[in-house]
C-alpha cells in the first residue's frame, strides 16, 4: 500500500507543477519591487526589510465601483499591481460591478482560468470552446461559474438591477485582451483589408466599429 501511495503522490505532484500557471515561489513572500527596471517572468522582490502589511492588503473590493462607460460595466482588479505580496503566490482577484442590461464584452484571459461568485444580481454568462460550441448559463446571487483559461467568453446583466461578482483567477496578473479592441482599436491598426476580409463585410462597416472602439472612446 505504500508503494502506491507513493506512486499516486508522485503523478499529483508532476501534474501539479505541469498544470500551475505561475511560478511557484521559492520562498515565503517575494513582495513585488515595481520599482525595479530588472525585466524577468514577474517582478523582483523587494528586501525583506522593507515588507509591511500594507503589502498585502487591499480595500478597493469592498464597494461597488462607478459604472459610466458605454458597455455598462466596470472591472476593479486586485492583482500583483495593486497587492505586491501576490508577487509568486499565482493568484488575484477582481470585482465586476454591472448596471441594468450591462455587459463585459467578450473577452479572453491568457494567462489564468476565472471563477466568478455572483455577489449580487442575476448574470447570463458563457464561454466558446475551440469547437465553437458555446457553453452559457443564467447564474444567480451565490452562484459560481467557471471559464477556462483562454477561452472567448462574456457576462452580461439582463436584469432591470445593477449586478456583481467577485472574480478569482489562478494567476497574479491574468491579463485582459478584449476581442473587439484587439481587433478594432490596436496601435498600429489591424489593415482594414484584413478586417473586411475576416468578417465579410465592407471597408465602411470597419471603419465605422474602428472610430467608436477608438482609445479615447468611453
Amino acid at each position: 500500500m505504500a508503494a502506491t501511495f507513493l506512486k499516486y503522490l508522485l503523478i499529483f505532484a508532476t501534474l501539479s507543477s505541469t498544470l500551475a500557471y505561475d511560478p511557484d515561489p521559492l520562498q515565503d513572500t517575494c513582495v513585488a519591487d515595481k520599482s525595479s527596471v530588472a525585466k524577468l517572468n514577474g517582478f523582483p522582490c523587494k528586501p525583506e526589510a522593507n515588507i509591511t502589511e500594507t503589502d498585502f492588503s487591499f480595500d478597493g473590493l469592498a464597494n461597488a465601483g462607478v459604472v459610466n462607460n458605454s458597455v455598462g460595466s466596470l472591472v476593479t482588479g486586485a492583482n500583483v499591481e495593486k497587492i505586491p505580496g501576490l508577487n509568486t503566490l499565482g493568484i488575484s482577484l477582481s470585482r465586476i460591478d454591472y448596471a441594468p442590461e450591462g455587459l463585459n464584452p467578450p473577452h479572453i484571459h491568457p494567462r489564468a482560468t476565472e471563477m466568478i461568485f455572483v455577489l449580487e444580481g442575476e448574470l447570463e454568462v458563457g464561454f466558446v470552446t475551440t469547437a465553437n460550441k458555446l457553453i452559457s448559463k443564467i447564474v444567480k446571487k451565490g452562484e459560481v461559474f467557471v471559464f477556462p483559461r483562454g477561452l472567448v467568453h462574456f457576462q452580461r446583466n439582463n436584469g432591470e438591477e445593477a449586478a456583481s461578482v467577485i472574480s478569482a483567477f489562478n494567476s497574479q496578473l491574468p491579463g485582459t485582451q478584449s476581442i473587439g479592441a484587439t481587433l478594432f482599436a490596436a496601435s498600429p491598426p489591424v489593415p482594414t483589408n484584413i478586417l473586411t476580409k475576416s468578417f465579410q463585410v465592407g471597408t465602411k462597416e470597419i471603419e465605422k466599429i474602428k472610430s467608436r472602439l477608438a482609445p479615447n472612446k468611453s
